[in-house]
């Protein structure tokens, strides 16, 4: 059953569905610009784009138990860390409304970065990033224990070698991860939407299961798995 909630004004946190009693939490943050100072709002195309992607992740959980939220950036853009403190924002607004439950962060583009950064945060289990952010200095040795899926479109230019070069220093850390590339999907995620959001429910219902010794499937793989 969902539970009616408002999110006060200013919260960091936008609840889209919160059942009665809560055990888990979908999370998303959408893209962005690298520096954008303008006040955030519902209508940009960037958060209009991840609200197919939470519906159809929405099949993967039990929506008698889990809560569906969003992130609510002050500013449009990255602006130094802006983005990644206001998703720790989010986490503390949803310890305090639902307790210390498990966490999926569903990110795209700066917010599959910012998803990235914050995962350290104690209730976080896992992320899935849609042609996140990265770079050779990205940190990745906090991931340790998190489960995590980057999910790049095949751009020709190498993006699936930058993203599993990150994947390797996160399994170092000894994070489960791995890296599935979409051939033909663009960074926005418009060409192949279908697959990207397939993939989006197969990354969210796999992320929470429990790490394990022994081989994971395609978790474990030695390359990107490309579709």
């Amino acid at each position: 059953m969902t539970v009616w909630w408002e999110s006060a004004p200013g919260s960091a946190l936008w609840v889209r569905h919160m059942p009665r009693r809560t055990r888990g939490a979908v999370i998303t943050l959408h893209a962005g610009p690298v520096v954008g100072h303008r006040p955030t709002r519902p209508w940009q195309l960037a958060a209009l784009r991840m609200r197919p992607v939470l519906r159809s992740s929405a099949s993967a959980v039990s929506l008698d138990e889990v809560l569906l939220g969003q992130v609510r950036y002050r500013c449009r853009g990255w602006n130094d860390g802006d983005a990644e403190q206001d998703a720790l924002r989010a986490l503390s607004e949803l310890g305090r409304l639902a307790g210390e439950v498990p966490v999926v962060l569903l990110g795209h583009a700066m917010g599959g970065r910012t998803a990235l950064r914050v995962a350290a945060h104690p209730q976080v289990r896992g992320v899935v990033a849609l042609a996140p952010w990265l770079s050779a200095e990205e940190p990745a040795a906090h991931l340790a224990g998190r489960s995590v899926v980057l999910v790049r479109g095949h751009d020709g230019q190498g993006a699936e070698v930058e993203a599993w070069r990150y994947v390797e220093r996160a399994r170092a850390a000894g994070a489960r991860a791995g890296v599935v590339v979409i051939r033909g999907g663009g960074p926005w995620m418009m060409r192949r939407a279908a697959a990207w959001h397939r993939i989006a429910v197969s990354a969210v219902s796999q992320v929470p299961q429990p790490l394990a010794p022994g081989p994971h499937g395609a978790w474990s793989g030695p390359g990107p798995v490309f579709v």
